[in-house]
């Protein structure tokens, strides 16, 4: 063993070391003494030199630190790596602002009061097993106790810590921290902790270690998910480490962070987390189209009715959305009434119980869960979404139905709805219905006795959800319509629909003609090729069964043929062509066209704007366009030729080709717009045709039915 050493005057005079330092005009002198691994065990010369600032003893065998008493100008003090039993055994020196007895034999603190100038103590690696003495350290920043015996926290109260070690001891839980506001930093690893409650109410906490605990659930993060200025967690070798998404899990709770488990969180780990387990509704909506989607290419695959109108006319839906309560079903229900030959109701499929006066095939289609995942794996919806709990979807066999029947589809659903049915191939036309009085809407749903307060809280929460949403997403709803007042809200949504269908002046039309029914019916006895209006097709939105004198119809043409260019007048001839060679048998089917490639290119003459094109001439894309928009079906080709040229037959089309172009080029022209709306357009918006009318018996004539043999390429419904 090295013999004990005592410090001599020569041994101080060769570990002193003086600092000059000018501040202003006047000179300071500081005077350090350093002697470290000296196995010094008396160092009670010290006592004469009253000067010092700076004493640093570490890694020596002292035991007794009396000396310190007869330095009033000490400010840091290192006793680490001794043999001190005695804590602060010496008058405490009033400049003292660090000192380190770390690596000693302290056993328990005692009062430090007089020390009022004592910023950072460190006490490491003893055998204290508590914390006392503190209280009036008003200038305490800095505290290390690890590696002692401590089994709770206490003695803290009010004190300016901002850095605080209680690594490796016996602590068990977090508690005794509650009053150190200003802690920022906090050690509590190779302890037993189980629990992070008592840490939620140090908001300016920065880091918190806490590797080699006993923390087993990931949901112990929520009391720290109010630390906005939590940036460092550790908690690596803890039990919750070995669950699934552990890492993301947290990152998802604590979005604050920057680095967890010693790794740098990264801005594509936080977006990944908050898309597992909180994903925006885009996001949702996207993962149900694609999941729709592919399950429905896993199926056999045919033609839909709904998808056998144009490029640039695709079937018309019209969508209802809003929050829970706010009546869009009823206004839906009574609109598809009203106007029942353009509308048909779509049902949705849920999984949730019926509300008390729901009926199953009437409200929804209620099915329960195991039911609604195999429809979802044989394809057969088109939208899917789920809300409070419940899954909702539109099948595309809902859709087909009303195509079938010549009629649009009307439906309603909550936003998260709007966003996956605004993934797939349709281009709806979406409403938002909405309360403007928040009071009224409340009492509203109140009054009806369906939902607990609970989910009457949450319908009102997604008030602002939609709000934000229309002024965040400009041209995401086709419509605004307040619903404060229901038969207010129903009579603006009614005009938007008349508008669309292009059915305000046949309202007046109609009241004018009660009159002269009878000079009508006379009139139509002397022209027996007239048609009746119950056998005119639903071919066009445009075109309605409610205008039987055909005044909304050539108000619409005049409207397009006055605005007519070359081309346009060339994709007339070419529909007129595909009509008559249709229904003469004279070509292949007319969804045959679609595949059908051509190269002759177009030639534009601008000297001469009303000069004829050759049908051989016409563009790929004239071509194209011209196929796409026959109608889909023979059935739909002859009750077209019906209301053009009544009671013609076969031999008098091949006579007289030329007698029916007039007509079908004119009703080709009044559906031929586009339907695409855009946000910053002022034009009114039309729905675009859908593949047929509504089935009538009298839709076809008799005579066409018995003399013109269908193209066997094309059936009716359009498959």
């Amino acid at each position: 063993m090295e013999k004990d050493v005592i410090l001599t005057a020569e041994m101080v005079s060769e570990g002193v070391i003086h600092h000059e330092q000018f501040v202003g005009r006047l000179q300071h002198m500081y005077r350090s003494l350093s002697l470290s691994g000296h196995n010094l065990s008396d160092v009670s010369v010290l006592s004469n030199y009253v000067h010092l600032q700076t004493l640093k003893l570490p890694h020596n065998k002292l035991k007794d630190l009396s000396c310190v008493s007869h330095m009033p100008c000490l400010v840091i003090l290192d006793a680490s790596y001794n043999e001190i039993s005695t804590y602060f055994d010496f008058e405490p020196p009033k400049k003292l602002k660090e000192a380190d007895f770390s690596y000693n034999r302290l056993t328990e603190m005692k009062s430090l009061s007089a020390y009022e100038s004592l910023s950072k103590l460190s006490l490491d690696y003893n055998s204290i097993s508590e914390i006392t003495g503190l209280e009036q350290c008003c200038r305490l920043t800095h505290l290390s106790l690890a590696h002692n015996k401590i089994s709770r926290i206490s003695g803290l109260d009010d004190l300016p810590l901002t850095y605080l070690c209680l690594r490796e001891n016996q602590l068990c839980k977090i508690e005794g921290l509650e009053n150190v506001k200003s802690l920022q930093v906090l050690d509590l690893s190779l302890n037993r902790v189980t629990c992070l409650t008592g840490l939620q109410s140090l908001q300016l906490l920065c880091s918190i270690n806490l590797e080699k605990n006993q923390i087993s659930e990931i949901h112990e993060c929520k009391h720290i998910h109010n630390l906005q200025l939590l940036r460092d967690l550790n908690l690596l070798e803890n039990p919750l480490q070995e669950q699934p998404n552990y890492r993301l899990a947290v990152i998802f709770l604590l979005q604050q962070l920057t680095m967890l488990d010693q790794e740098v969180v990264t801005a594509e780990d936080k977006v990944t987390s908050v898309n597992k387990y909180d994903p925006p509704m885009n996001v949702v909506a996207a993962r149900d189209h694609m999941t729709n989607l592919v399950y429905q290419l896993m199926q056999p695959q045919v033609l839909f009715d709904s998808t056998l109108t144009s490029v640039d006319s695709p079937y018309p839906l019209l969508v209802l959305t809003g929050p829970q309560g706010c009546g869009k079903r009823e206004l839906v229900h009574r609109l598809c009434q009203e106007f029942c030959d353009y509308f048909c109701y779509g049902l949705s499929h849920t999984t949730r119980e019926p509300y008390s006066g729901e009926e199953n095939g009437i409200d929804y289609h209620f099915i329960n869960e195991e039911d609604f995942q195999n429809m979802i794996r044989m394809g057969a919806f088109i939208q899917t979404m789920e809300y409070r709990g419940h899954r909702f979807g539109l099948s595309r066999e809902t859709i087909e139905g009303a195509a079938r029947e010549g009629l649009a589809c009307c439906v309603h659903m909550e936003l998260e709805g709007v966003l996956s049915l605004k993934k797939s191939c349709f281009k709806p036309q979406f409403v938002l219905i909405i309360p403007s009085q928040e009071e009224n809407y409340i009492s509203h749903l109140k009054s009806r006795g369906l939902y607990t307060p609970a989910q009457i809280d949450a319908a009102v929460s997604r008030l602002e959800l939609y709000i934000r949403t229309k002024e965040q997403h400009p041209g995401l709803f086709d419509h605004f319509v307040p619903c404060d007042d229901w038969e207010e809200a129903y009579q603006s949504l009614r005009q938007i629909v008349m508008e669309d269908l292009l059915l305000e002046e046949e309202e007046g039309q109609r009241s004018s003609k009660v009159g002269t029914s009878t000079g009508q019916n006379s009139a139509e006895k002397q022209h027996p090729q007239q048609p009746e209006p119950a056998s005119e097709p639903l071919a066009s939105f445009s075109a309605s069964p409610l205008d039987p004198s055909g005044t909304q119809l050539n108000n619409t043409q005049d409207k397009i043929a006055s605005q007519k260019t070359p081309a346009e007048a060339a994709s007339i001839r070419r529909r007129e062509q595909l009509l008559r060679e249709a229904l003469l048998g004279r070509s292949s089917g007319v969804y045959s066209q679609l595949f059908k490639r051509s190269t002759p290119s177009l030639s534009l003459h601008k000297e001469n704007p009303e000069a004829r094109f050759d049908d051989d001439s016409s563009s790929d894309e004239t071509q194209r366009s011209s196929a796409l928009s026959v109608p889909s079906s023979a059935g739909a080709l002859m009750e077209l030729l019906d209301v053009s040229v009544p009671g013609q037959t076969q031999e008098t089309l091949k006579d007289d080709p030329g007698s029916s172009q007039t007509s079908i080029a004119s009703h080709s022209a009044a559906v031929s717009p586009s339907s695409e709306r855009r946000p910053t357009s002022s034009l009114k918006s039309i729905l675009p045709p859908i593949p047929n009318g509504r089935k009538s018996p009298a839709a076809a004539s008799p005579g066409f039915s018995s003399n013109v043999s269908p193209n066997p390429g094309v059936t009716e419904g359009g498959k």
